[in-house]
C-alpha cells in the first residue's frame, strides 16, 4: 500500500476546564506523538459548552500552540454532544447520492431543532442480511450557531478549521487505535468532563446510545471548596487525590463518596435505560474518561453501581513516542483528558 502524503492535522479539544492539542503522525506501525499541550480555562469562559469569553479560549489556544510549538494549521476539533442530535435511523437501500438529495426531508422526521439553524450530515453503514431492503444510516445534526462560535475561535486563533467532529466520534476513534474491540462487542465510552458527563454506547463500531448528564467533575471541586473554605484550584487537587490535613479527611471522603455515587447513579440509569429498551444485549464493559475518571476511587464505585467491568483509558496505550519529548508518567497521569484530543487528531482531512 502506498503511504500517501497526508495532510497533517492536530486534534484541538475545546473543553469547559482546560483546551487539548495533540499531533499525532500516521505511518506504516501506526501513530506516533508528536506534540501536546493543555492549557487550563477559567471557570466561566465556557458555561456547559456554549463559548462565554472568545478573548480568554483565544488567548488560551494560542498558549497551548506555542507551548507545544506545532507548526499545523489545520485543526480538527470537536463540540460538545448536547449541541448535536445523533439518531441511528433505518431507511429503504439507495446510494449516497439518492440519500444526499433525500436527506433534509428524511432529518426533519428525526430532529427537533428547526432544519435550517443545522448542519446535517450522515453515515451510511449499510444493510444487514435479515433485511437487504433497509440501510441503517447514522444521523447527526449539529446547530449552526454552535459551530459558527467553535470556528471563529479557531479562525482568530490563526489557524484553520478543517473537520468539526463530535466528541463521543472522537473517543470511538481513540478507542478503534488503542483497544482491540471485538465486532460483536457492546461496550459503553464515558467521558467525565467538568461540566457534562457524556455517555456513549457502542455496538457492531457504531454508535448505539448517547446522551449527555450535566454533571461532571465541578460539582465535585465545588463542594469541596464550600466545605473546606479553600480555592478551585486547591479543591482540584483534593479532588484527585492530594493529601488534606487530619481533621478534614473525613469531611473529604464523605464528599468524594457522595458526589461519585450520584454520578454513578446517573450513569447507571442511562445504561438501564439502553439495555431495557433492547431485551438482550448486555453491555460487556464501560471506559471511563475525561478529567472526572481521575476522582479518587470513581472507577471502583462506579464498577460497583452498575456491575460492569470499567477501566480507565489510556489513549496513549498503541501509540509511539520519543521517551526524550515525552515522560511516561506524565502521559499516564494525563492519558483520561487527552482521549477526545487523540481521536480529534486521528481523523484526515477528507475525513467523512
Amino acid at each position: 500500500m502506498m503511504w500517501s502524503k497526508k495532510k497533517d492535522v492536530i486534534g484541538l479539544d475545546i473543553g469547559c476546564s482546560s483546551i487539548k492539542l495533540v499531533e499525532l503522525k500516521e505511518d506504516k506501525n501506526g501513530y506516533k506523538l508528536q506534540n501536546l499541550a493543555i492549557s487550563p480555562l477559567p471557570p466561566e469562559a465556557i458555561v456547559d459548552g456554549a463559548l462565554m469569553d472568545s478573548v480568554t479560549i483565544i488567548d488560551t489556544i494560542q498558549d497551548a500552540i506555542s507551548t507545544s510549538k506545532t507548526k499545523t494549521k489545520d485543526v480538527v476539533t470537536s463540540v460538545p454532544g448536547h449541541s448535536v442530535i445523533v439518531k441511528k435511523i433505518s431507511l429503504p437501500f439507495m446510494t449516497e447520492a439518492e440519500l444526499e438529495e433525500s436527506i433534509q426531508w428524511e432529518a426533519e422526521r428525526y430532529i427537533p431543532f428547526d432544519i435550517n439553524d443545522v448542519n446535517i450530515d450522515f453515515q451510511i453503514f449499510g444493510s444487514t442480511p435479515e433485511n437487504p431492503e433497509v440501510m441503517d444510516v447514522v444521523l447527526v445534526a449539529a446547530k449552526k450557531d454552535i459551530i459558527n462560535d467553535y470556528v471563529s475561535v479557531i479562525m482568530e486563533s490563526g489557524l484553520t478549521p478543517v473537520i468539526i467532529d463530535i466528541d463521543s466520534f472522537a473517543l470511538e476513534n481513540m478507542l478503534a487505535i488503542n483497544y482491540e474491540i471485538g465486532k460483536e462487542e457492546i461496550l459503553a465510552i464515558v467521558n467525565v468532563g467538568a461540566s457534562i458527563t457524556n455517555i456513549n454506547i457502542i455496538k457492531n463500531n457504531i454508535t448505539a446510545f448517547t446522551r449527555d448528564i450535566f454533571k461532571g467533575g465541578n460539582q465535585i471541586t465545588e463542594e469541596i471548596q464550600r466545605q473546606l473554605h479553600v480555592d478551585h484550584e486547591e479543591a482540584e487537587k483534593i479532588k484527585v487525590g492530594a493529601k488534606v490535613d487530619f481533621a478534614s479527611q473525613p469531611i473529604i471522603q464523605n464528599v468524594l463518596k457522595t458526589a461519585s455515587e450520584s454520578l454513578a447513579i446517573e450513569i447507571g440509569n442511562s445504561l438501564d435505560f439502553f439495555q431495557s429498551t433492547t431485551t438482550y444485549e448486555k453491555i460487556g464493559k464501560l471506559y471511563l474518561s475525561g478529567g472526572g475518571s481521575r476522582i479518587k476511587d470513581f472507577d471502583i464505585i462506579l464498577q460497583q453501581q452498575i456491575g460492569i467491568p470499567v477501566e480507565v483509558v489510556n489513549p496513549f496505550k498503541k501509540i509511539d513516542y520519543s521517551g526524550k519529548n515525552f515522560d511516561l508518567e506524565y502521559l499516564r497521569e494525563i492519558g483520561p483528558i487527552m482521549a477526545v484530543g487523540v481521536g480529534l487528531a486521528s481523523r484526515k482531512v477528507g475525513d467523512r
